[in-house]
């Protein structure tokens, strides 16, 4: 294994968003590339809101291989590209930005990175009852993969919010042509569809560190025939993913997604596979985790 060389020759490949310094891209991607022996390196770039548009002309400029895109631009960098993948049309944000040969296009790679994890599970979302927590960028990622496959969906956000989780069902109705439902996420609303539900998604950020003493479900409404898939990967095992398998239920964590994205991502600049345990495995020498 060679350790990275900088030349006029190496592809340049980033991450913007901001706050940036949290992100563990540049670790799962440099390392692959170290690997693999791939003329690549990965950067993460700070990026306020008021320059997003001349950081997305500096990708052209500066003839970047391509960008992930995070917190708060999935949305706002859509106008500066000249392309749209479909899906990513459709979910209305990006996390990635492929520049071929000044052609800016954006896709979603968040949105097969969570079907991937379901599926490499063995778990089929089709047919299934879905009980989708949140209504933000993620969410909408989540959801809009989730009514492709056409899943029996119900989103629930927070009452301050609800209106999202309104927004979100019926752009998810219009566009599937499906019955998607929307409420507010209460104790009342989670005992009521918890026992019907396969598969329990939290798109929140409820949980995430350093809070990672709550949980946006009470342990005891968990049961053991429950798919818990949490999206937070920071605590590596959040409370509600702890109390879940306590109940006897099945988890998945956040960073099976994170993970599945980047390799999806890593395929799209560089043209090459990347094997989804040599990512994980990087990602989890970057964070604090029980095993």
């Amino acid at each position: 294994m060679k350790d990275i060389k900088i030349s006029g020759k190496t592809g340049i490949c980033g991450i913007i968003g901001d706050p940036i310094e949290h992100t563990l891209s540049p670790a799962m991607h440099n390392s692959m590339y170290k690997t693999m022996n791939l003329d690549f390196v990965y950067l993460p770039f700070k990026v306020k809101s008021v320059d997003l548009g001349k950081a997305i002309a500096g990708i052209k400029a500066l003839n970047f291989r391509g960008l992930n895109v995070t917190i708060p631009h999935k949305v706002a960098v859509m106008p500066f590209l000249d392309k749209m993948d479909i899906l990513a049309d459709k979910i209305g944000a990006v996390n990635t930005i492929i520049n071929d040969n000044g052609i800016l296009t954006g896709y979603n790679t968040d949105a097969q990175g969570f079907l991937k994890a379901l599926v490499e599970r063995d778990i089929r979302p089709a047919g299934k009852n879905v009980l989708l927590l949140g209504a933000g960028g993620a969410a909408r990622a989540v959801g809009f993969i989730l009514s492709e496959e056409r899943t029996r969906l119900t989103i629930l956000n927070r009452k301050e919010e609800l209106s999202w989780a309104t927004d979100l069902a019926k752009c998810l109705s219009q566009t599937y042509s499906g019955k998607v439902k929307a409420g507010e996420l209460s104790r009342k609303n989670l005992e009521k569809l918890i026992p019907s539900t396969d598969i329990l998604v939290n798109a929140t950020s409820v949980g995430m560190s350093p809070d990672s003493n709550e949980t946006p479900v009470p342990g005891d409404l968990l049961c053991a025939n429950l798919v818990v898939f949490d999206i937070v990967y920071n605590p590596y095992q959040t409370r509600l993913l702890r109390e879940a398998k306590e109940a006897g239920a099945q988890t998945i964590n956040g960073l099976e997604m994170l993970v599945w994205q980047g390799v999806l991502a890593f395929e799209k600049f560089t043209g090459e596979k990347v094997p989804f345990e040599l990512m994980r495995e990087a990602a989890l020498k970057e964070l604090p985790h029980e095993k």
